[in-house]
C-alpha cells in the first residue's frame, strides 16, 4: 500500500486540467506517441470541443521515481463545472491530496476557492501547481502572491510547469510519490469501497468506478450496495490503464473498477458505498446523498411523428446519465413531448446537445426554470416547477423562490458593470473582499431563476471575458411571483407562459412579444400578441394582416362605390379572424427563450 498514491487534479475551467492529465500519461510511458491524441481521457466530441470535462474519469499511472521505487499513481480526474460538484466532492473522497492548478496568466479564481474549500473539508494534502508558465503574458510572481494571499497556502512549495510544452512534469510526479502520503486501511476488515463514478458498456452493463478503502473483492464474490440493500455478483475486477485491465483482486487502498451484471447506471448511486453480503461492513462511509436537479425544461421533437423515437433515445442516454430525471409531458401548441430535470445549465446544454449528436433528433426546449414553493390559504404547501401547474392566485397566501450565494471574481475595473448586473437581477447582501491589488470578489444572494436565465454569457460580456463565476444553493425566501401568460388573438399558448417576479414581468412579456412579432410570419388577419398577468394585459404587439387592394380597379366614379368594397373587406376579414388559427413556427419558440443579446 506504500507505493500507492490516490490524487486528483482540481482547478477552474481552462486552467489546463486534461492537458496536464495528457503529459503525465505520457511522462510515465502509458500511451505510444503514435495511440497519443490531445485530452486523452475526455471521451465525448461535446466534452474536447468545449475544452471542460463533462464526466469523470479514472486511470492508473504506472511511474518509477528517481531512487529507482515503483508506483501506481491513481488519477481520479473530476468535472470542471459547477453543476457536478457533487461529483467532485465523491471523486476528492476517493483521494488523499490534490494538485491545485493555477493559471499563471490568469490567477486563482472563483472555482479554484470552491475547489480549495472542497479539498479542505475532506482534509486532503495540497500541493499547488502554477501551470502555463511558457505565456508571454503569464505573471509567475503575482500569482505566487495570489496563492499566498487568496488561498493561504506556502507558494515556495509551488511547482511550476507547462502543461502544453511538457515542462516541469517530472517535478509534479515526484511531489505527488513524495508529498502525498499513501492511502491507509486493512485488507483484514469487511469491504468497504465508495462508488465514485458509473458508466454504461452496451455489451457489460453497468461498470462502477470505485475506491476500496478497507478489505477485498475478487470475481464470484456477492456484493451488496448498502443505499438500496440490492446484491449483485462480480464478474470482473481491475484497474484503469488506457482500457479496463482485469486483475484478481481489488484491495484496500486501490483504485478500479467492479463489473457485476447491474442493468443501468440508475441502479447505482454516486456515493454509495459496496460491501460483500457475506460480511457487511458495520456503517457505510460517510458523505452520501441523493443529486436532486436544480432546473427544469420541457423537451418535445420538431414533429410529432419523431416521438417514439426520442421516447427511445431518453432511455439509452439515462442508461449512461443517472442524474437526468424525466417525465410524461404534453403541450396543446407543441403536442407530446418529456419535462425533464437537470443538475443546472450546463448540464441541461449538454443533454439536449448530446441528443442531437449521438441519437439525431430534432428538439424543442421550453424556457428553463426552477422549483417554486407556494403556501395556500387552506395551509397546504405545494412545490412547482412546471408554470402550467401555477395554483389559482387566489388560493396563494406565500410564494417562496431558491437563492443561491454567488461568488463573481472579476479585475476591480469592472466593479461597476458588475454591481449593475447583480443588482438587476435582484441581488442583495453584498460582500466585497480584495484577495489581491487589482483583483476583487464580490458576494452577492441572488435568486436562482435570474442566473439560469443568461447570467453567465451577460458576466462574460461585461467583463471581457475576465469575470469568473460560482455558485451555492442556499435556501428559499418568500417572493412576489406571477404568471406571465402569452396570448395570440386571445388564446393561451401554454408552451411560453413562465413563472417571473411581478417587478420583471413587463420586460420580459415585451421581450417574449417582439420577438414572436419577427417571428410569426403575417396572415389574412390581424394577429394581436399579448403578455398578460390574469386577466391584466401588460404588454402587447400586433402582426398586420396581407391586404389586397380591393379597390385597384374603380377609378373615378362615386366614392360610395370604393367603401361599399372597403366594408365588403372588412367583414370577410372579421369572420377569418373568428374562424382563422395562427401558425406558430417552430423558430418562434426558440426564439423567445434567447436572451436580448443573442
Amino acid at each position: 500500500m506504500k507505493q500507492i498514491r490516490n490524487f486528483s487534479i482540481i482547478a477552474h475551467i481552462d486552467h489546463g486540467k486534461s492537458t496536464l492529465a495528457d503529459r503525465m500519461i505520457q511522462a510515465t510511458g502509458l500511451v505510444e506517441a503514435r495511440d497519443f491524441r490531445d485530452q486523452l481521457l475526455d471521451n465525448m466530441d461535446i466534452e474536447r470541443e468545449r475544452g471542460i470535462t463533462i464526466k469523470s474519469q479514472a486511470i492508473t499511472l504506472p511511474y518509477v521515481d528517481r531512487e529507482g521505487r515503483e508506483f501506481a499513481l491513481n488519477l481520479i480526474d473530476t468535472p470542471g463545472h459547477v453543476d457536478f460538484s457533487y461529483e467532485v466532492s465523491r471523486a476528492l473522497a476517493s483521494c488523499e491530496g490534490v494538485l491545485l492548478l493555477v493559471d499563471a496568466a490568469q490567477g486563482v479564481e472563483a472555482q479554484t476557492m470552491a475547489n480549495l474549500f472542497a479539498a479542505m473539508e475532506h482534509d486532503l494534502e495540497i500541493i499547488p501547481v502554477i501551470n502555463k508558465i511558457d505565456l508571454p503574458s503569464a505573471d509567475v510572481e503575482s500569482v505566487k502572491e495570489q496563492i499566498e494571499m487568496d488561498l493561504g497556502l506556502d507558494s515556495e512549495t509551488a511547482i511550476l510547469c507547462s502543461a502544453k510544452e511538457g515542462t516541469g512534469i517530472d517535478d509534479v510526479l515526484e511531489a505527488i510519490v513524495n508529498r502525498l502520503p499513501p492511502p491507509v486501511g486493512s485488507e483484514e476488515d469487511p469491504l468497504k469501497a465508495l462508488i465514485f463514478d458509473a458508466h454504461y458498456d452496451s455489451f457489460r452493463g453497468t461498470i462502477v468506478s470505485c475506491r476500496v478503502f478497507s478489505g477485498r473483492v475478487r470475481p464470484g464474490d456477492t456484493i451488496r450496495l448498502m443505499s438500496n440493500n440490492a446484491t449483485y455478483r462480480v464478474e470482473e475486477v481491475g484497474v484503469f490503464h488506457l482500457s479496463r485491465e482485469p486483475r484478481k483482486t481489488l484491495s484496500a487502498g486501490e483504485v478500479g473498477y467492479i463489473i457485476s451484471g447491474i442493468k443501468t447506471v440508475s441502479d447505482t448511486r454516486i456515493g454509495d458505498t459496496v460491501t460483500l453480503a457475506g460480511n457487511p461492513a458495520p456503517e457505510p462511509l460517510p458523505g452520501f446523498k441523493e443529486v436532486k436537479p436544480v432546473v427544469f425544461a420541457s423537451i418535445y421533437p420538431v414533429a410529432s411523428d419523431e416521438y417514439r423515437s426520442l421516447v427511445e433515445a431518453l432511455e439509452k442516454y439515462k442508461l449512461n446519465d443517472a442524474a437526468l430525471i424525466f417525465q410524461k409531458d404534453s403541450s396543446a401548441a407543441l403536442g407530446l413531448g418529456f419535462r425533464c430535470g437537470f443538475l443546472g445549465l450546463l448540464h441541461l446544454e449538454i443533454v439536449q446537445e448530446r441528443l442531437e449528436r449521438e441519437f439525431d433528433q430534432s428538439l424543442i426546449m421550453t424556457a428553463p426554470t426552477v422549483q417554486y414553493r407556494f403556501e395556500l390559504t387552506n395551509g397546504d404547501h405545494i412545490t412547482v416547477d412546471n408554470p402550467l401547474y401555477y395554483p389559482d392566485p387566489a388560493t396563494i397566501s406565500k410564494a417562496f423562490e431558491p437563492y443561491i450565494r454567488a461568488s463573481i471574481m472579476i479585475p476591480e475595473r469592472y466593479m461597476g458593470a458588475v454591481m449593475e448586473l447583480c443588482l438587476e437581477r435582484r441581488g442583495t447582501n453584498s460582500k466585497f473582499h480584495y484577495p489581491s491589488p487589482g483583483r476583487i470578489e464580490i458576494q452577492f444572494d441572488m435568486p436562482l431563476a435570474e442566473v439560469i436565465y443568461d447570467f453567465y454569457d451577460k458576466l462574460k460580456t461585461v467583463t471581457q471575458g475576465y469575470g469568473s463565476f460560482d455558485y451555492e444553493l442556499l435556501d428559499y425566501r418568500e417572493s412576489n411571483l406571477v404568471k406571465l401568460d402569452i396570448l395570440l388573438n386571445g388564446e393561451k399558448v401554454d408552451a411560453l407562459c413562465q413563472i417571473v417576479h411581478r417587478d420583471g414581468a413587463r420586460a420580459r412579456a415585451l421581450q417574449a412579444c417582439n420577438r414572436l412579432k419577427e417571428e410569426i410570419p403575417r396572415h389574412m388577419f390581424k394577429i394581436a400578441i399579448q403578455g398578460a398577468i390574469g386577466g391584466t394585459v401588460i404588454a402587447r404587439s400586433t402582426v398586420n394582416a396581407f391586404r389586397k387592394d380591393v379597390t385597384a380597379k374603380c377609378y373615378g366614379g362615386d366614392i360610395t362605390r370604393k367603401r361599399k368594397l372597403l366594408e365588403k373587406q372588412k367583414k370577410g376579414k372579421k369572420r377569418m379572424k373568428m374562424v382563422g388559427s395562427v401558425t406558430v413556427p417552430q423558430s418562434a419558440f426558440v426564439a423567445v427563450l434567447k436572451s436580448d443579446g443573442n
